[in-house]
């Protein structure tokens, strides 16, 4: 008995020591933490509880017979953040430069499908140097596993991704297909091809953090949410994140109550909008004074900036907020911002997260590179993605909502459940200016005559009661009592029930 515990701890040890202590302090030596130490930071003290420890590859080709380490790459299992359970899979780059092969492939498989029976979240902290090259087919095999998993989980359960290192070739694909990616400045990059193969094909000249760093997925190709300065405060940030969620797609986010009165008045924000229709404004400051405690974890914040996503609470109940910011493009919807909004009301819907959209959007963006690159399709996305969301819809709109713009940020017509709007509102096909030169075209050699009909056209279709008049606008409320009417709208809403007709699934227009 004394033999088999001391092989045990022996194992163990050797388990934990991954690499080697050479490998070990290379990997601190670049500022990255290992696979176990984030692991650590990530749970609560104590709490996790390590799956297949003593797993092996089973290469023997390359010399690989004699070169096993205990866990093969990538430390799996579960445990509590913050008191709520997830499970996680670590990849260790010390051990074969964290490379994927069938049996480390195989540790992930194995929590995926544990979360999907248990239902709770998988975080993936990404850290490999792509497929096993000895193990062939049998490594390739193992990254499409992993991706169907993905897929079956989407919905189902969040999945997010935290890329802490490389993360290349085939590897990226399973990131692409979770719900959120994460980055780390200077230490982790993205691509389906690195540099020395771009500069063979195509003859460009580019670094790996040119081509998929933290800067270049955050800001140019939003592939990621955001990114953070180092390990240790990325780690930090998910679990500050995921308290946002909920555990799986049967339950509502966790309520954390706050000492933050639902009735509050915030009288500055009756003047927020500028009184000249053509100024600017900052949207972002509307939305940390409507939701608890000023506290919103925005996400993409450098990607598509014209509209603004993220996650915040309003009397306790996590809540999606999507904003057109006027700052930005005026407000206008563009391919990459409805890309961007689409795809998040879309996660919030899948886990019964209600969508408060605040509108102002002068119509989509006009011009040949939006339309050669498909605006009216990519468009569609955000359409279909709130026509189908059947969670709880609050939406207000602060200032303009001209043209078909206005349909597709949630308006009453896809099934918005409260819709307001400020007194200075204006619901309209098109601005003032604009629609009285195409309805009085014979009239434009007379300005005088031209600006009386703009002044009338303004008094008509300049405010919100005309759609109020047909009930396409439930309530115009002054801009200072707006966390108190959308927490009255969500508490009126929290037992909302609304199904789709049944079918496998929709089409949307990708």
């Amino acid at each position: 008995m004394h033999d088999i515990q001391q092989m045990l701890e022996e194992k163990r040890a050797k388990a934990r020591l991954g690499g080697g202590e050479k490998r070990i302090a290379s990997q601190h030596k670049k500022g990255k933490l290992t696979a176990r130490e984030r692991l650590e930071l990530l749970f609560d003290e104590g709490t996790f509880e390590e799956w297949d420890m003593f797993v092996e590859h089973r290469c023997t080709d390359f010399g690989m017979d004699n070169n096993k380490i205990p866990g093969d790459g990538v430390v799996t299992g579960y445990g509590m953040i913050n008191g709520r359970l997830a499970f996680a899979f670590s990849q260790d780059f010390t051990v074969f430069g964290g490379a994927l092969s069938e049996a480390h492939a195989e540790k992930i498989c194995k929590v995926m499908d544990q979360a999907m029976k248990v239902g709770a979240p998988v975080i993936g902290l990404n850290d490999s140097g792509g497929a096993r090259i000895q193990e062939g087919v049998a490594s390739l095999g193992g990254y499409a596993d992993v991706f169907q998993k993905n897929v079956m989980a989407s919905g189902v359960i969040p999945q997010i991704s935290m890329i802490m290192g490389p993360c290349a070739g085939g590897a990226v694909y399973s990131p692409s297909m979770t719900d959120f990616i994460f980055m780390v400045k200077d230490s982790s990059y993205m691509f389906v091809t690195g540099p020395e193969v771009v500069k063979t094909v195509t003859h460009e000249e580019v670094t790996a953090e040119e081509l998929g760093g933290a800067s270049t997925h955050t800001s140019k190709s939003g592939v990621a949410d955001l990114a953070f300065e180092n390990d240790v405060e990325a780690l930090l940030m998910l679990r500050r994140f995921f308290n946002y969620l909920p555990l799986n797609n049967r339950e509502r986010a966790p309520v954390r109550p706050s000492g933050d009165p639902v009735t509050r008045l915030d009288h500055s924000l009756d003047t927020l909008v500028p009184e000249n229709p053509n100024k600017p404004y900052d949207i972002k400051e509307l939305i940390l004074k409507v939701v608890d405690d000023g506290d919103f974890f925005e996400l993409q914040p450098d990607y598509a900036a014209n509209i603004v996503i993220g996650l915040a609470r309003m009397e306790g109940q996590t809540v999606g907020i999507v904003a057109n910011n006027p700052l930005v493009l005026a407000g206008c919807l563009d391919i990459k911002s409805s890309i961007k909004a689409a795809r998040f009301v879309r996660f919030c819907d899948a886990f019964n997260i209600p969508v408060i959209t605040f509108v102002d959007v002068p119509g989509f963006m006009p011009g040949t590179a939006q339309e050669y690159g498909g605006i009216i399709k990519h468009g569609a996305k955000l359409l279909y993605a709130y026509a189908e969301c059947t969670v709880p819809k609050v939406t207000v709109i602060t200032r303009k909502a001209y043209g078909g713009a206005y349909d597709v940020m949630a308006s009453k017509h896809l099934r918005g459940d409260v819709n307001f709007a400020w007194p200075n509102a204006e619901i309209a096909v098109m601005g003032a200016k604009g629609a009285v030169e195409i309805i009085f075209r014979e009239d434009k050699g007379d300005p005088e005559k031209l600006a009386a009909k703009e002044a009338e056209y303004k008094a008509r279709f300049a405010n919100p009661f005309v759609a109020g008049a047909r009930g396409f606008i439930d309530d115009v409320i002054q801009p200072h009592e707006t966390r108190k009417r959308i927490c009255r709208s969500l508490m009126m809403l929290k037992d909302k029930k609304l199904d789709n007709p049944w079918r496998k699934h929709g089409n949307i227009p990708l």
